[in-house]
């Protein structure tokens, strides 16, 4: 009996201390298996480093930073991942599972609009914005026809309170809901003498929003004949940097206290006259100068005391094509004209 269980416990040790050392054989193993991999890794950045090393030297280089070294390991390490979401996407797309709405999108493209023209206009201005509505610019789906079948996309600009969310806020808020034809400047406040920021930051904002052919502004206080305007920016597609509309001077007002006064009038000569500008009342600008207006207008495009003033200023030194449009003088319906001034 003693020898039975004494061999018991003898048969259970064997087993125990073969199981522990498969178990130690496994983990030593993996830990190889580790090591060489990590090491494997490590000559490979090393041949590849040195490699770098040769051509960076044979430039004229004399060393190789510690910051350069991680900076091409960590490529190296980029380019094993992009290689293998490349293969893997190249497995997917053979075994179909390529997106519905890429799909979709491959067969209809978006259009491209042709013109985006702002309205500027201010708080407690919606009898003006309702009289447009109802003349030229259209509510709902003739807005939207507009847009999808002429490319024409239209929407008043304004921005905020000085005493954000106030009523006067939510006032323009709560008339957006209803008519959706409103583009809210959310970094603007609204002041007579910030008009010309105004003016800036919509055509940046707009440039950055829509990929059209040419961006206009036009005043909330005129009537435009929209189909006649689209066909006039038509004639002028050829030109890239085009700056339209009814070309204008006149005096720079020096003294501080008039309606006009200009507090730089000093930069613009002893005769006191603006150089050639479109009216504010109704331009347009093409493409290029829109996304010029988009890069630059935090930096460098200051502006003077009225927005014509400040867009004419930005072109005055640039490779663009001014078109002095008669049609664009919206003093009155003259023959021809395709705005009118309220």
């Amino acid at each position: 009996m003693h020898k039975r269980e004494s061999s018991v416990r003898f048969t259970g040790m064997v087993i125990r201390s073969r199981i522990s050392i498969l178990m130690f054989s496994m983990f030593s193993t993996f830990a190889s298996l580790y090591v060489a991999g990590r090491l494997w890794q490590d000559a490979e950045n090393r041949v590849y480093l040195a490699k770098e090393l040769d051509r960076i030297t044979g430039q004229g280089k004399s060393v190789v930073s510690v910051d350069d070294s991680w900076k091409i390991i960590e490529c190296r390490e980029q380019q094993k991942i992009l290689s293998g979401l490349e293969m893997e996407l190249a497995a997917a797309r053979q075994e179909g599972f390529v997106s519905k709405l890429l799909s979709e999108i491959n067969k209809v493209p978006k259009k491209r609009p042709f013109v985006v023209i702002g309205i500027l206009t201010g708080f407690g201005r919606k009898n003006n914005r309702d009289a447009i509505r109802k003349a030229w610019m259209g509510t709902g789906t003739t807005l939207k026809k507009m847009e999808e079948q002429k490319g024409i996309i239209i929407r008043f600009v304004i921005g905020r309170s000085s005493n954000r969310g106030d009523s006067l806020d939510r006032s323009i808020d709560n008339e957006n809901k209803l008519t959706n034809d409103i583009f809210v400047l959310d970094n603007h406040v609204e002041a007579p003498e910030e008009l010309p920021n105004k003016t800036k930051l919509f055509f940046a904002q707009a440039a950055e929003n829509w990929d059209a052919d040419y961006y206009a502004k036009v005043n909330d206080d005129v009537y435009v004949n929209i189909d006649a305007f689209a066909n006039t920016l038509a004639a002028h597609v050829n030109k890239p940097r085009l700056y339209i509309g009814c070309m204008k001077s006149g005096e720079v007002f020096s003294e501080q206290g008039k309606k006009w006064y200009e507090p730089d009038w000093w930069k613009f000569g002893d005769g006191k006259t603006y150089f050639r500008h479109a009216s504010g009342e109704m331009f347009a600008i093409s493409q290029a100068l829109a996304k010029f207006i988009s890069i630059n207008n935090r930096s460098f495009l200051r502006t003077y005391a009225h927005d014509d003033v400040s867009v004419g200023s930005w072109f005055i030194g640039l490779d663009v094509k001014h078109v002095d449009e008669k049609k664009f003088c919206c003093s009155s319906w003259s023959t021809g004209a395709l705005c009118s001034g309220v």
